[in-house]
């Protein structure tokens, strides 16, 4: 699965055209923030890719949780998205489990 970290300078139509791409390729990706404003512009880039992934007639779904990395030895608490295809191409997709 393909994982992006945003911060809260990110572009927000970058980080969404590598979701997109991501979402395209593999049904889905994960977006990793750490921050009020990275999250910020990660849940801008997730409907911009909602937007670019229209056209493929493909819509999305958006899972949170908490995760805890290492940043320079220290121990912080992020914020994953997981965005994934929930409908792709006319086709329904379900999580298994």
């Amino acid at each position: 699965m393909l994982s992006f970290r945003v911060s809260s300078v990110s572009e927000p139509g970058s980080v969404a055209g590598a979701l997109a791409g991501g979402i395209r390729s593999a049904g889905e990706a994960v977006l990793v923030t750490i921050g009020a404003g990275a999250l910020n512009q990660a849940v801008k880039a997730v409907v911009i890719a909602s937007d670019f992934l229209r056209e493929y007639e493909t819509d999305i779904a958006v899972e949170p949780s908490f995760s805890v990395v290492e940043v320079d030895g220290t121990e912080k608490t992020a914020i994953r998205l997981r965005v994934y295809a929930k409908r792709w191409r006319g086709i329904t997709l379900r999580r298994a489990g």
